[in-house]
């Protein structure tokens, strides 16, 4: 059978329609415990704002996770065994964080178990992320995979939409009825259910189950240090990653709190906001990549960079009064991505051997998330030290986020510098 038969068969059909959905109920979960979900149950247990931006900040570090999957997926003989377990009992842990403020312990007791949870979490979906994409995207024709990760995103986004509208309002009609513990329950139980749904989606792609006389490749750490970390052009490209990390986990963590305490939005409001967002970004992800394909992918990122740059100083000069800020801040963010989400994956392959693809992005995700991680702690004791002293620096009144967004600016216009003056002048690989 030839290889575009293959792929219109129906096993094959059959697998590239439940990895769709796979995604999609994937992208519900990781909905109800970020932005404003999250802050709303962190905040009922009594944790600070800060602590709860470093906890929202948590998936940046978490990339750290990947670094595992490189060293055991050469040895996976049943991938669908393996990706349905772990990613479903991170599913089970993200569920757990709603079932905590019922437990009979001290707030302190309480944050460390959030902590647990979420680590545990994230430590299942990234640990299997790298080999599910990889697995998914196999029944996919390589000619056809731009067009199928497009429509896929817009099938996610759109749905997403859907779902946390609907979950928002019944979260904050519980709240207005002064019966918040219900909203929690409701939540872990959506967040079951579409778990359990993935699992299913999973269950239905075609396995990929290795022989057990089949030769195991082996990628020596030393070849992938070679190829990556010793490679100028990428090293360059690490940089860019950090830039945008750090920008990034400096502000967008405490925003869910600013949102519904200081600016007074409800979380169903709240999940307006991002709908409009990311209704922009569904409308803009195709043009996007066109001006991407045809100009470059560093292109791509820079123009993303710029929206994002508009995002922050939006964000920066939201305040109680001009609350309506948010909302263009909101839609510039979600909107930004569409440049420099899949930009900033598909830049590695312009550097690195697509052999060491997986080894590279993996150190690359991880060293960004680190240092994203890291500035998110930074960002907690700066906001800290800002709502300690009564909102107040050198005796004008700013909010602390007002403040965090405008580093994230700054840092934001050095990335675009770099890419102008370094990335883009790179000489790149075309495979």
């Amino acid at each position: 059978m030839s290889q575009q038969m293959d792929f219109q068969s129906s096993a094959h059909k059959r697998s590239r329609a439940a990895y769709t959905l796979e995604c999609a109920f994937e992208y519900f979960v990781s909905l109800l415990v970020t932005d404003a979900f999250l802050s709303n149950l962190l905040k009922s247990i009594g944790i600070s704002d800060s602590l709860t931006g470093i906890i929202s900040s948590f998936i940046s570090l978490s990339f750290l996770f990947q670094l595992f999957s490189v060293a055991v997926a050469h040895k996976i003989k049943n991938t669908k065994r393996f990706a349905a377990l772990f990613h479903f009992l991170s599913q089970i842990f993200f569920m757990g964080l709603y079932l905590i403020p019922f437990l009979p312990f001290a707030k302190e007791y309480k944050s460390i178990l959030c902590i647990v949870c979420i680590l545990c979490a994230y430590f299942g979906n990234y640990f299997v992320t790298s080999i599910i994409y990889k697995w998914g995207n196999s029944y996919v024709d390589p000619h056809k995979r731009g067009r199928f990760g497009a429509a896929k995103e817009i099938i996610s986004l759109i749905s997403g939409m859907i779902v946390t509208l609907a979950v928002g309002y019944i979260m904050d009609y519980f709240k207005a009825s002064d019966n918040i513990e219900g909203g929690f329950i409701f939540a872990a139980v959506s967040i079951f259910i579409f778990a359990v749904c993935d699992l299913v989606c999973l269950m239905l792609i075609k396995n990929s189950v290795r022989g057990r006389d089949e030769p195991v490749e082996t990628v020596h750490m030393r070849e992938v240090i070679q190829n990556t970390l010793r490679n100028k052009n990428f090293r360059h490209d690490v940089v860019l990653k950090v830039l945008w990390s750090v920008a990034i986990y400096t502000t967008i963590g405490f925003l869910g709190t600013y949102r519904i305490g200081e600016l007074a939005f409800t979380v169903g409001t709240v999940q307006i906001f991002n709908i409009l967002g990311c209704l922009a970004r569904a409308a803009l992800s195709r043009p996007f990549g066109k001006y991407s394909d045809k100009r470059s992918f560093a292109k791509g990122i820079e123009l993303g960079l710029f929206i994002a740059l508009a995002a922050f100083v939006c964000c920066m000069l939201t305040t109680p009064d001009t609350r309506f800020l948010i909302i263009a801040y909101t839609i510039l963010y979600q909107t930004c991505h569409a440049g420099t989400g899949a930009n900033m994956i598909n830049l590695t392959y312009n550097y690195v051997d697509a052999k060491y693809f997986v080894q590279a992005t993996a150190i690359k995700n991880s060293i960004g998330g680190v240092c994203g991680f890291l500035a998110a702690l930074g960002a907690g004791k700066l906001l800290s030290l800002v709502q300690a002293n009564g909102n107040m620096i050198f005796g004008i009144h700013i909010y602390g986020q007002q403040l965090l967004a405008g580093i994230s600016a700054v840092i934001v216009v050095v990335a675009i510098i770099y890419t102008r003056l370094v990335i883009e002048k790179q000489k790149s690989m075309v495979q």
